[in-house]
Order: C-alpha cells, then structure tokens, then sequence
C-alpha cells in the first residue's frame, strides 16, 4: 500500500480533496459509515494515523446508533490491536457489551440488524437471458411514484409522462435525463426539491460533483450503454470501492448491472442531474 512518502503530489492533492467531500458529508450524515470508511481508507494511505483512529471511533459509534453491535465491537477492536492502551475504546467496548447483555436477557429485545444503505455490495445476478424493452425491469420507477404521486407531489398523470421508460434493444446515443430532471425542466418541481425528497427517503448521500476531480478516464472504462441508460457515473475508486453517482438511487437494475462488471464494493451517491449528464457527455462523446 501507498504511503505519504511514496504518493505523488498528484495523488495526495486528490486524497486531500477525497477528505474534505466526504468529511462534510460525513458531518451531515454521521450515521453514514460507508463515507467514514473511504475516509479512513484516504487517512490511512496519508499516514496521519490520529485521524484514522478518530475516524475509526466514529465508525464504530455509528454502528452502535444503528444497533450494529457486532460491528461496532469489531471496528473498536481493531484500533486495540494497534493502540491496546486506548482507554476510551476500552470503555466503549463494556457499554456495548452491557447493552448486549441487557437485550440479550428475558424480555430484551435484540436490535443487532443488517443495515445496507449500499445496495451494489450484493453479488452480481446470475447471467440471464438477453431481454426486450417489454420485459419489466426494476428500474426504481415503483419506489419514485409512492414519494412522488403518493405523496401528493404531482399528479399520477404528471409522473406517467415523465417517468423514463428504458428501452434495453437499444444503445442510448445521449445519456437518458433522469426522471428529477424531466420534472424541473417542465416546471413541476424544482431539482433541489426532489434531490431533498430522495435524500430523506433513500438515506444516500449528496455529493457536489461540480467541486470534486471526476476521473473521466475511470468513467470511460464502463459500457457507454449502461451509463447512458440508467444516467450513472462511476467517477472515483479509493482503493477496491468504486464511488458511482446517480439520480435515482432505487434504480436496482443499475445497480445489478454495474456490479457484475465491479464485483468489489460500490459506494453510491446522489447527484444533480445536471452534473452527471454533463460529464456522460464529456465521458462519451
């Protein structure tokens, strides 16, 4: 693994600015372990060691706010085998092991769950058939409409005319708008509106891609197809994650898509619309 010694200016002023995104996103969504991970990973390979540690704690205690006890014992125990003197990590560990002890007793109720936000760590789907554009795919389009028309945002009628209808016979010549851009540019709801909606909703993060490198070489190494349809962008790796953007973070057919090409974890973010078919076009040309 790289050290700080060993990187080239390039790839330190790339981990400076990977640190600062996603120390604020971490910030605004401190239960969000997936971006505190990238963050420790971007420390790690900086050597600043305090900071990994610091991170590390956070990870930890947001699993313990997620009931993810098992994780979080072992996220504190990592940091023991390398500075077994740590005294607050000890502590944190007897809380925990209280608290288990507590909702492991008669009448505790155990709160110990498989909390994903990263839907692209599944396995890629078994290989199946080629499908047509009549074949339902599960392109988020259900999930969209309980927000969007059952929550009285716009009329069932409104979503129907907007809502994208993949065709899978054919290569997309432009990146496909997403759904939130259709409705902003037809004046029914604002971007920032819908972008708000999906994050409370989805609990994915919100990423600035104006104000972050986008690796276009990265994003040129994924079938232009894919990327076109389902409006996505893979923009950065740290490591063996892939960090992908997109506007419609119930897209599941995208998901499966991209992870059989990356089987290594995929980190997703939220993006404006906007953004993501600005680069597409740069990527795909």
């Amino acid at each position: 693994m790289a050290t700080a010694t060993t990187l080239s200016q390039g790839e330190i002023a790339q981990l400076m600015q990977t640190i600062e995104m996603f120390e604020v996103i971490a910030q605004s969504q401190p239960l969000d372990y997936q971006s505190l991970e990238i963050l420790k990973e971007a420390y790690a390979k900086l050597g600043q060691e305090e900071e990994v540690v610091r991170t590390s704690k956070r990870i930890a205690e947001a699993y313990v706010q997620l009931g993810q006890f098992s994780s979080a014992i072992l996220e504190y125990e990592s940091i023991l085998q390398r500075h077994p003197e740590d005294e607050e990590v000890r502590a944190a560990l007897r809380e925990i092991e209280a608290r288990a002890a507590s909702l492991a007793a008669p009448g505790g109720t155990s709160t110990d769950t498989t909390f994903a936000t990263d839907q692209a760590v599944a396995p890629p789907a078994a290989p199946t058939p080629a499908v047509t554009h009549t074949v339902p795919v599960e392109d988020g389009r259900s999930a969209m409409r309980k927000i969007f028309v059952d929550g009285r945002v716009i009329a069932p009628s409104d979503f129907d005319a907007c809502w994208p209808v993949p065709d899978l016979a054919q290569t997309p010549p432009e990146p496909v708008p997403p759904f939130i851009h259709v409705l902003h540019e037809k004046g029914l709801v604002p971007v920032e509106r819908s972008l708000k909606l999906l994050v409370d909703r989805a609990r994915m993060a919100f990423l600035p891609l104006d104000r972050y490198d986008v690796d276009i070489d990265l994003t040129r190494r994924f079938p232009a197809a894919l990327c076109r349809r389902w409006c996505i962008l893979p923009f950065d790796t740290l490591g063996r994650c892939l960090l992908a953007a997109t506007a419609n973070p119930f897209n599941q057919q995208a998901v499966r898509e991209l992870s059989a090409l990356w089987p290594q974890r995929i980190q997703w973010y939220l993006a404006t619309p906007a953004d993501l078919l600005k680069y597409l076009r740069t990527a795909f040309r």
